[in-house]
């Protein structure tokens, strides 16, 4: 049983000039604890199928299961990390991250005693008082991260989490974020324009044609290392075969 199923989604925008199709009859499974990259030419919908998951839009067609049950919006087993962090600046670190649990009326003796486990097992305990913009991207990064798995989702949506970075602190970030994801055993897909950034984290990788967007090839991605991370996979013999295939397949033109 697939953690995740995703049947017949299509997308469609009604406008006054006629009808575009964004999307087109998208099939795709995701086991338990999988991290899945969605990666396409520029326009061909990604970020439209993750606000999809997330359900912030609805589709024209098909339906999105978790456990073999269609999702009803709202849905508390889907968490979203949007592409900035978005914290607060007036609430402090900790104040931030408990904010999902304050609206869902959800904060409570054990949510807070994980909440401070997390921030604990993750180094920012020691911050928990600090503000926004008293710390580093990574850690800001970080913070937004906790902030969604305090809700306890069973899947995680990641649009382009690393793109708001400078290149040596998302390499850093990437590996943080990664870790964390597999240590709270969360199945994951993330929306990327970076082919590299795609075969560091994913353990496999979705294709997309040009809009309409449909899957045109799904590739598992097998490192052969041990003790996986993200920096160590760049580094590994076949990272750069993967490059070279995918590189190929999307015809340069990424976005």
């Amino acid at each position: 049983m697939s953690k995740l199923e995703i049947q017949n989604i299509s997308m469609t925008y009604h406008t006054k000039e006629g009808e575009t199709s964004a999307l087109s009859d998208i099939n795709l499974k995701v086991e338990d604890g999988e991290f899945i990259t969605i990666i396409g030419p520029s326009g061909c919908g990604k970020s439209t199928l993750l606000s999809i998951f997330a359900g912030l839009i609805e589709p024209s067609n098909g339906k999105i299961l978790i456990d073999d049950k269609e999702i009803k919006y709202p849905c508390s087993q889907i968490g979203y990390m949007l592409q900035r962090d978005h914290l607060f600046e007036w609430r402090t670190i900790y104040k931030n991250i408990i904010i999902g649990l304050e609206i869902q009326n959800k904060l409570d003796k054990d949510s807070i005693e994980n909440v401070e486990n997390m921030m604990k097992k993750y180094g920012l305990s020691s911050f928990k008082n600090y503000y926004p913009h008293q710390l580093s991207g990574g850690m800001r990064q970080r913070a937004a991260l906790i902030r969604t798995l305090a809700l306890n989702p069973e899947v995680l949506l990641l649009d382009e989490p690393f793109s708001a970075l400078d290149y040596q602190t998302r390499l850093a970030v990437s590996d943080e974020i990664y870790c964390i994801i597999k240590n709270e055993c969360k199945t994951a897909i993330m929306v990327s324009h970076d082919i590299a950034e795609a075969i560091s984290l994913s353990d496999k990788i979705v294709v997309l044609t040009k809009r309409p967007g449909t899957v045109k090839s799904i590739h598992d991605i097998n490192l052969e290392i041990e003790n996986r991370t993200p920096l160590k996979a760049r580094e590994a013999p076949k990272f750069r075969e993967y490059f070279n295939t995918l590189w190929k397949e999307l015809d340069v033109h990424v976005e």
